[in-house]
């Protein structure tokens, strides 16, 4: 026998590769090591919205506690098939009036998406807080608030709002809370509670939240142009105005 082949390794003693990564420990290491990065993804992806709300804690109140702000924005939502606000909608306007009627807010910036023929957000919320006693000149509508940072960020840079109070859910409260200060406007914000009458869309709006968080992150860090910026508009300093008439006779 040579040397080279006494040192030959024996093949019953010797396992090949193959065999190795088939034993019967191997695929429940490599479930654990997919559980344990999944796990870690997880954690990673809930990051920013944890961010948020801790951030964002100190400017969320109730409509009792909410200091005061010249503008009130109120975001978009569904609008039904007959014309009316869904009930999140209707919600958040429903905070509005009663803002404006304890004399929290002067005026209303109702920013919505109405780039959708026979889709219209925006005259939706305006009617409905005429209806409800807001005097017309005191509402101001917005029909690109295409999202939440859309909104946000023309609320700044179309209509000229530097401060204000944003109305939504709780649920999606940190977000918007969070996105208009990075517009550059000095933000506080109520949300309706709407567990009770709506616990599907609730529990699903702030799973939402997650993903949409990592999302605001990179918006906040980037602050990218909206979808549609467009020339000032002077809707909020007319509203503004008026309210200011009114007070001084």
């Amino acid at each position: 026998m040579t040397t080279s082949e006494s040192h030959k390794p024996d093949g019953d003693t010797a396992p090949e590769n193959g065999a190795a990564e088939n034993s019967p420990g191997a695929l429940p290491r490599r479930r654990r090591l997919l559980a344990l990065l999944a796990v870690s993804a997880l954690i990673l992806a809930c990051v920013p919205f944890v961010w948020m709300l801790a951030s964002t804690g100190d400017q969320r109140h109730t409509a009792e506690t909410v200091p005061d702000r010249p503008v009130a924005i109120v975001l978009g939502a569904g609008v039904r098939p007959d014309g009316l606000p869904s009930y999140l909608l209707a919600q958040r306007l429903d905070l509005a009036v009663e803002l404006y009627e304890a004399g929290s807010v002067q005026a209303v910036l109702v920013t919505g998406d109405n780039g959708v023929e026979h889709y219209n957000e925006t005259d939706t919320m305006r009617d409905y807080l005429v209806d409800a006693g807001i005097p017309q000149d005191r509402v101001v509508g917005d029909h690109a608030g295409f999202s939440t940072w859309d909104s946000c960020a023309r609320a700044r840079e179309v209509f000229g709002v530097e401060e204000a109070t944003v109305l939504t859910q709780e649920f999606h409260l940190p977000r918007a809370v969070r996105l208009c200060r990075a517009a550059g406007i000095d933000t506080v914000g109520v949300g309706g509670s709407s567990m009770g009458e709506r616990a599907f869309a609730t529990v699903y709006g702030w799973a939402r939240e997650v993903p949409a968080s990592v999302r605001a992150l990179g918006t906040v860090v980037f602050q990218p142009d909206p979808r549609f910026l467009g020339d000032y508009e002077t809707g909020v300093d007319d509203a503004l105005a008026a309210h200011a008439g009114e007070e001084g006779r």
